[in-house]
């Protein structure tokens, strides 16, 4: 594993794990809208990436990352693999701060904005070559875009993670990807379109139905 992945997911494993034995520590860096606009508690757009509600949603967007980095770096190294991590992880706090910024008490923690960037990214230079779980890697994504808009439009009274954050990540993702390589992108079209209805569903959810916000 690339060196600079592993210092991510390293530092990611030790914040969430004193996040979730220290509550103040948790309450004070996790994504919090009245915070964030009232406050300008600011950090909180990237600190609540490195926080996670337990341990399966940590194994389980530190193992996405995992599957699907090899590919990032293959095509864009690791200057433009921390460029869409990072830029993922911020575009998909400021579209939860978009759409949420009436709600001041939405709150909500986890790298999924991350995580979603790496894997648009990923997929859209090679759909086929990554493998999850014996799933080609597009249909992966496919699944793990549907079951967040899932969650996202079904709120659960326990569920606190970043569900929105997917699709401010994704599409930083799938542009940077066709702004760097955009013959390579186009030529997966189809499966980054498959990979997108869950998303482009939850756009209609939001932006036409006013259903969230």
């Amino acid at each position: 594993m690339n060196i600079v992945v592993l210092i991510i997911i390293a530092v990611t494993c030790i914040i969430s794990y004193m996040g979730l034995n220290n509550s103040s520590l948790f309450e004070k860096y996790k994504f919090n809208v009245a915070a964030i606009t009232n406050r300008k508690e600011y950090i909180r757009l990237i600190s609540s990436a490195f926080l996670h509600a337990d341990f399966m949603h940590l194994f389980f967007n530190m193992l996405s990352l995992y599957f699907f980095q090899g590919a990032v770096i293959g095509f864009f190294g690791e200057v433009g693999f921390l460029v869409i991590y990072f830029g993922s992880m911020l575009l998909g706090n400021l579209f939860s701060l978009l759409i949420y910024k009436n709600q001041p008490w939405y709150s909500a923690i986890g790298a999924s904005g991350a995580v979603s960037g790496i894997i648009f990214a990923a997929i859209a230079m090679a759909p086929n070559e990554i493998s999850v779980n014996f799933l080609p890697g597009w249909l992966f994504g496919t699944l793990y875009f549907g079951y967040s808009v899932y969650m996202m439009l079904n709120p659960k009274q326990w569920d606190n993670l970043g569900h929105s954050a997917h699709l401010g990540g994704a599409f930083f993702g799938l542009i940077y990807s066709i702004l760097m390589h955009p013959d390579l992108a186009m030529s997966n079209i189809l499966y980054l379109g498959i990979m997108s209805l869950p998303l482009a569903y939850l756009s209609y959810e939001i932006f036409v139905r006013k259903r969230i916000g």
